[in-house]
């Protein structure tokens, strides 16, 4: 269904958080326009970056909300960073959720902790990188949000570790597990269009690309997964700076390889994507927010993914949101993490 954002904030927010206890967290709901504007709008959050090491990582990380809130992991995805969540997250604080905001491999201030590495960009990778975090965090259960590569790490934990994740939001793609099984099937003209950048990354000029004009790309890349976005350069020069990771251009590389079945993945992680394309049931309470101006995943009716979930909440399509919906629409997406922790917690 597509509703618009208006209606959709009063239909998730109308009935309030009576109890949030799990990892001590305390009552909350998510907070109203008046309140906000007393919250200093600065992102004061972001002024001091934290580090924790977590499995191959030493991730960078921000975070927000009380220590003892219901904790929940925002994700990002490609290209984009942690920026993406700077007022939605500054919204769930207030709130009294526990925000944690990392910045993925090959992007930020997070660094590999070896050189011998393999510079994966696979979703194995990506939610074993999750799991770590929580480990190294000692959280033991929280709610999951993202949409692309964060979209994808969050679902593969929810599907393989359903014990770990009190809730999801899914956004873009539903259900956001690749079957590898099926890397080299081809799509419909159409969808194979939308991913052309897929192939670009293929090829040699594309890496040339990626690796001496990043900028210009990802710049381009903003513009066409989200034609009605009106971002500035402050925005988008706030995540490009992300981008001049040691390891960005590897890692991206390696992901749209890897996914078309191009290059292998990393050898310790065959076991889990030899699951993950069985197409693994997804049993947490969920929501999934589609964009309906999502120049890349095109918003999709429910029962195409309805079956890969067995607690789907709910599934909506916002009017006029591109693909980074969390920083386009960041307080329709707040409501939906605040809705789905009040069901899971």
């Amino acid at each position: 269904m597509e509703i618009t954002r208006r209606s959709l904030i009063r239909f998730l927010v109308a009935v309030p958080v009576t109890s949030i206890l799990a990892n001590g967290g305390t009552p909350a709901s998510l907070i109203t326009d008046d309140e906000l504007k007393k919250v200093p709008n600065n992102n004061a959050y972001n002024k001091e970056m934290k580090h924790v090491i977590a499995g191959d990582l030493d991730v960078a990380y921000y975070e927000t909300g009380p220590a003892n809130g219901a904790p929940v992991i925002l994700l990002h995805g490609f290209p984009y960073d942690a920026h993406t969540y700077d007022e939605a997250a500054r919204q769930l604080g207030a709130s009294g959720l526990r925000c944690i905001v990392p910045f993925l491999r090959g992007y930020g201030q997070t660094r590999f902790r070896s050189a011998a590495t393999f510079r994966s960009g696979q979703q194995a990778a990506l939610g074993a990188d999750l799991l770590a975090l929580m480990d190294a965090l000692k959280i033991q259960r929280a709610v999951l949000a993202g949409y692309d590569w964060g979209g994808r790490a969050a679902c593969v934990v929810a599907a393989l570790h359903p014990g770990r994740v009190a809730g999801l939001v899914s956004c873009g793609t539903g259900y956001n597990i690749q079957n590898m099984s099926m890397a080299t099937a081809p799509l419909s003209p159409e969808k194979e269009h939308l991913h052309w950048y897929w192939f670009y990354l293929n090829s040699e000029r594309g890496k040339n690309a990626l690796t001496n004009e990043r900028n210009t790309l990802c710049r381009h890349l903003w513009t066409t997964f989200s034609p009605t976005w009106k971002f500035n350069d402050d925005i988008f020069m706030q995540t490009a700076a992300s981008f001049q990771n040691p390891d960005f251009v590897d890692v991206v590389l390696h992901s749209y390889r890897y996914r078309i079945g191009a290059v292998p993945g990393d050898p310790k992680f065959n076991e889990t994507e030899d699951r993950l394309s069985q197409q693994p049931e997804i049993s947490v309470p969920a929501i999934v927010l589609m964009g309906g101006a999502d120049g890349v995943d095109p918003a999709e009716d429910t029962d195409k993914f309805a079956n890969h979930f067995s607690a789907l909440r709910d599934s909506i399509t916002l009017k006029n949101i591109g693909h980074n919906l969390p920083q386009e629409a960041p307080k329709d997406f707040a409501a939906a993490v605040m809705r789905i922790t009040r069901e899971g917690l």
